[in-house]
């Protein structure tokens, strides 16, 4: 059935509040990265998630939205994102911040060509034009070549696969559990995987005085981020809702150049035109087009 468009206004809107605080995130976890390991990092971002959701659950009265009854899938969903994000906190560490996110888009593309094989949503021709669009456009801003190829820009690259299972599983666990449920995993889980990982070596690093307060913007970033994208994936298809979040590469563009000296390529914005001719066929044809 058509998508309607107050629904994609809707979505954009909640994925207005996922920008700022993904972009919020990845300036924290440049700061943090002079003390902390990825690990470390996340063990930490996840122990400030667990006391907000914690937090929030008790004084709204929802703990019975929270269910294991779909264990499998969010041990699955966040394997994949504890990976994909320990990815991203490396690469925004050692190269320009608008790469990682240009690098990091190719999410959508992701999407679009596995959700029929996850999510049963169908592989129309203007997705896949929508698909061919976004990629030219990220390739144009990455522009990536055998003499710029580095660990940094493959972190980045393969951090946009496990994001795309994370979006494609979210959607999938919003059809049965309440996002309350899917917030309080997400946090008990990654804070989990992360003791392990971080304590793997036998030294975990304190935070002190310069990191604590960036630490608690990774932490209440990162659930704010999850909680827009949840509730945007709750009542648009994913192929609508991820590539929104494209708006985060000029804004990042600029963070970049204002905060860390980045230059502010033209190509960025040459790519993001493209990559936003992309974002706007896919959407032209889902609130246009019978689905």
């Amino acid at each position: 059935m058509e998508q309607p468009p107050t629904q994609i206004a809707k979505a954009a809107l909640w994925m207005t509040g996922a920008i700022g605080s993904f972009s919020a995130m990845a300036v924290a976890g440049r700061e943090v990265s002079i003390a902390l390991d990825t690990f470390e990092t996340m063990m930490y971002r996840s122990l400030v998630g667990v006391v907000i959701v914690i937090l929030v659950l008790t004084v709204t009265r929802n703990w019975a939205q929270v269910t294991t009854r779909s264990m499998g899938l969010q041990l699955f969903r966040n394997a994949a994102h504890f990976t994909g994000q320990n990815l991203w906190f490396y690469a925004v560490t050692v190269i320009p911040l608008a790469q990682v996110f240009a690098l990091e888009f190719t999410t959508p593309l992701w999407v679009i060509v596995l959700s029929p094989l996850v999510l049963g949503e169908r592989l129309t021709q203007i997705r896949v034009w929508a698909a061919i669009l976004g990629f030219a456009g990220i390739l144009i801003v990455a522009r990536p070549s055998p003499e710029t190829i580095s660990p940094g820009l493959i972190a980045a690259a393969s951090s946009a696969i496990f994001f795309a299972f994370t979006i494609m599983t979210t959607k999938h666990l919003t059809k049965t559990e309440a996002i309350g449920c899917i917030l309080f995993w997400l946090t008990v889980i990654q804070l989990g995987l992360g003791l392990v990982a971080s304590g793997f070596d036998g030294d975990i690093a304190l935070p002190d005085a310069q990191t604590a307060p960036w630490l608690v913007v990774i932490g209440l970033a990162g659930l704010l981020a999850h909680f827009c994208i949840t509730n945007a994936l709750a009542i648009a298809p994913a192929t609508v809702v991820v590539p929104f979040d494209f708006v985060r590469l000029p804004v990042i563009a600029i963070i970049g150049m204002l905060m860390y000296g980045e230059p502010l390529d033209m190509w960025v914005l040459v790519g993001a035109v493209v990559i936003f001719g992309g974002n706007y066929l896919n959407i032209y044809g889902e609130t246009r087009r019978p689905r």
